[in-house]
């Protein structure tokens, strides 16, 4: 007979528990995928009416327009990110990342189309996340900030702590600037 593995309810084989402490995850993921298939079906919907109303749509045409729609999909759709005490994870369609934040050796900014955050742990594990999610999820924010001051105070965190300054007083602005919005001072 073969070796069954038995399943937790989330889908991970049992033995393998989570980290313990609650998990804090990016409220505004669901909105991006949604987005993201919009914007894939609205392509697709526009290049299948564009070439039927032309003459050209044929089964060719149309596999290669729902191609290039989930293509799209694919590109827009943003990491699922989350953190737990310790552990920060970003999952992408395919594969998960895991850092573990109580012991990060590096937080760099990747600086391109759009900024990065890359982090790396003692165990060589490397993620790269969009500091816009830390910014707009309070919970997460105050996890991550938690844990990597645990970081720098045993010592591991050999380059980044400029990185996380100027993280930290971004989302110190925008929090403040929210406040007096709310508030209607601003």
């Amino acid at each position: 007979m073969g070796r069954r593995i038995t399943r937790s309810a989330t889908g991970r084989r049992a033995g393998h528990a989570e980290p313990p402490g609650p998990l804090a995850q990016d409220s505004h993921w669901a909105g991006e995928r949604r987005s993201a298939m919009g914007v894939a079906c609205l392509l697709s919907t526009a290049l299948f009416v564009l070439d039927a109303f032309v003459g050209r749509l044929d089964v060719t045409r149309g596999a290669l327009w729902a191609g290039l729609a989930a293509l799209i999909f694919v590109i827009l759709l943003p990491l699922r990110v989350s953190t737990r005490p310790g552990l920060l994870s970003a999952r992408g369609l395919l594969v998960e990342h895991r850092v573990r934040t109580d012991s990060l050796v590096s937080i760099r900014w990747n600086d391109g189309v759009s900024q990065r955050m890359v982090l790396r742990d003692t165990e060589g594990n490397r993620v790269e996340i969009d500091p816009a999610v830390l910014v707009r999820n309070p919970a997460m924010w105050r996890r991550f900030d938690t844990d990597s001051r645990t970081s720098v105070e045993r010592g591991t965190l050999l380059c980044g702590a400029t990185a996380l300054r100027q993280l930290a007083g971004r989302i110190d602005r925008e929090t403040a600037q929210t406040v007096f919005k709310v508030s209607g001072l601003q």
